[in-house]
């Protein structure tokens, strides 16, 4: 068996006030610790907004940036198709005219040659 430890009655006292303190500062308002850089709710939420709003500003502005460079691909296909029209315009009429030319020629040469 243990041996006892043996209090006195001050020993057994002091022991019991502190207890009491103990529990009595488990009741004490604790002093809080403001954050210093402490951003209330509504200001962060207006941060999000703005940030949120901003993104979606970004990406209007591109999707606008990206239709105006369509339009004018598109723009630049058709003007060069057309202008490949008319250059297959311009050669089929030169390749006509050279053909009556030649057959013009033949002609002349084949009248002259009947006369000759």
């Amino acid at each position: 068996m243990k041996a006892v430890k043996q209090n006195g009655f001050a020993d057994r006292i002091s022991a019991a006030q502190d207890a009491k303190k103990a529990m009595l500062a488990q009741f004490k308002p604790k002093p809080n610790v403001i954050a210093v850089d402490f951003v209330d709710r509504a200001t962060q939420k207006a941060k999000e907004l703005e940030a949120v709003r901003a993104a979606r500003a970004a990406a209007k502005e591109a999707a606008r940036l990206a239709e105006i460079e369509a339009r004018a691909s598109n723009r630049q296909a058709a003007l060069a198709a057309e202008l490949d029209a008319l250059a297959a315009k311009r050669t089929e009429r030169k390749d006509r005219k050279a053909a009556i030319k030649a057959d013009q020629r033949a002609k002349r040469e084949l009248r002259k040659g009947e006369y000759n």
